[in-house]
């Protein structure tokens, strides 16, 4: 259909899309997709094993433009429903809560998931000739990329992954199910949980994984039973969902010293020299055990910590 579109159509086409409001509309999207790279800020945040992720962050003009077309393209197209990520609604809660109490819950993790997401991947899920006339859709996966690649970082990655794994996810979900097998994934890590072979579901995962151009971290391939603490993105499911105790007991530890010292005495003892930072991660602590579950002393904390 698209083959009939004249100059002005396509010129209109491209403006009904609202990417950016200026008078020079067009010229400046081609310019920053022809200069991609040039419109960000590339740096590094340690992990907590060590090594270092790689963070791009657009520029504000590229910024906007990411977010539009998040909002009026991207979450128009539907995700998988064993996709738990960046998903309005869903949480790390709904990501663990079909895993409680099961025999053996098997944990595996994609290796350089955003790295490995190509031009050609992003273009097919989410702006192929199937909705976008082609000079369209090359532009926004120009916009939506680094040097052919996944920036992480980016408003626009988060939900074009999910798009990108959605038949991955759907043909795997629907095999899992007719084996009796639970499966989610967030992000890159994929969880399955039940009484299984786990041999069988790395080497169904590995080979699928293998025709996207994905591999499997062979580091992180996790076999947990009931008889050990059962663990998915930090939430236990041995017997219910709940933060491990570990996690609870810190935060514990934290408002304990800020009630004994005062906060300011508290953060010269452990050599914190911003306050703002230290609250906001504190709050965020908290809010993450409020998210797995209904607690009343956590509560508390939070209308504690919001004093300062």
């Amino acid at each position: 259909m698209w083959k009939y579109l004249t100059d002005d159509l396509y010129k209109e086409f491209l403006l009904s899309l609202n990417l950016v409001d200026s008078e020079a509309y067009m010229k400046k999207l081609y310019s920053i997709s022809n200069n991609i790279e040039d419109n960000y800020k590339v740096f590094k945040i340690k992990k907590s094993n060590g090594s270092f992720r790689k963070i791009y962050e657009p520029n504000g003009t590229l910024k906007y433009i990411q977010r539009q077309i998040l909002k009026n393209i991207l979450e128009n197209k539907k995700t998988s429903k064993y996709a738990t990520a960046y998903q309005k609604g869903k949480s790390l809660k709904d990501n663990a809560i079909i895993h409680i109490g099961k025999k053996i819950i098997l944990k595996l993790d994609i290796k350089n998931y955003f790295d490995s997401i190509s031009f050609y991947s992003i273009y097919d899920s989410c702006f192929s000739i199937e909705y976008f006339p082609k000079g369209i859709g090359m532009l926004l996966t120009y916009l939506c990329t680094y040097n052919g690649y996944l920036p992480q970082g980016a408003p626009t990655s988060a939900y074009i992954s999910n798009l990108v794994m959605k038949d991955f996810d759907d043909e795997l979900g629907n095999w899992c199910d007719k084996n009796n097998i639970s499966y989610t994934r967030y992000s890159d890590d994929m969880t399955f949980s039940g009484d299984f072979n786990p041999n069988l579901v790395i080497k169904k995962v590995k080979e699928m994984l293998a025709k996207l151009g994905f591999e499997l971290n062979k580091k992180k391939i996790h076999i947990i039973r009931q008889n050990q603490q059962q663990k998915i993105t930090g939430i236990v499911v041995n017997e219910k969902i709940q933060v491990e105790r570990k996690y609870r007991k810190e935060i514990r530890k934290e408002i304990y010293y800020i009630k004994k010292y005062g906060l300011d005495s508290h953060l010269n003892r452990i050599n914190c020299k911003n306050k703002e930072k230290y609250l906001n991660k504190l709050y965020g602590r908290i809010l993450f055990v409020l998210q797995v579950g209904n607690n009343e002393e956590f509560e508390n904390y939070k209308d504690y910590v919001l004093k300062f």
